[in-house]
């Protein structure tokens, strides 16, 4: 029996779709992933944070990845997901339409992200992966969620 050996040059990532694309995060910043739930709106917050959720006791801010891509919401589904990212002392949920994968990838298989003129994801965009057939969409949390602590909507306040 042969064990999979990770070597240090390669990154696990957490794969979520959106629409038709995937899109991939580290796993080292995901705390964990939800079926969506009863969320809580909350007055005078951007249109993207959807409100708040009480996690096993923790108040936790979630936030409609299409709406923060600028793509067309649509109704949750059994696939719907949150994903639940720690950034620094942030934990936020991601809304997402379906959690698909835990991959291995090697880092050099990461490439920086394409000029791309008129899409409004870019701008949170870390890099891309080509695995297989399958192109991956490297997200930057830290972007996804500036304009959060920009507003001082920090969690655990």
């Amino acid at each position: 029996m042969t064990e999979a050996v990770i070597k240090p040059s390669d990154v696990k990532l957490i794969v979520f779709q959106i629409k038709e694309k995937e899109y991939a995060i580290p796993v080292s910043q995901v705390r964990s992933i939800e079926k969506i739930e009863h969320i809580t709106r909350v007055p005078s917050t951007v249109n993207f944070v959807k409100g708040v959720i009480n996690l096993r006791g923790v108040v936790t801010p979630i936030i409609n990845l299409r709406t923060r891509f600028c793509l067309d919401e649509v109704e949750y589904s059994d696939n719907t997901r949150v994903i639940i990212v720690a950034l620094e002392d942030m934990e936020v949920g991601l809304i997402v339409d379906a959690a698909n994968d835990v991959i291995d990838i090697p880092t050099n298989s990461i490439e920086p992200p394409p000029d791309i003129v008129g899409v409004k994801e870019a701008e949170y965009v870390q890099g891309v992966a080509k695995v297989d057939k399958r192109l991956l969409i490297l997200i930057d949390l830290e972007k996804v969620l500036m304009t959060m602590e920009a507003k001082g909507q920090n969690v655990h306040d």
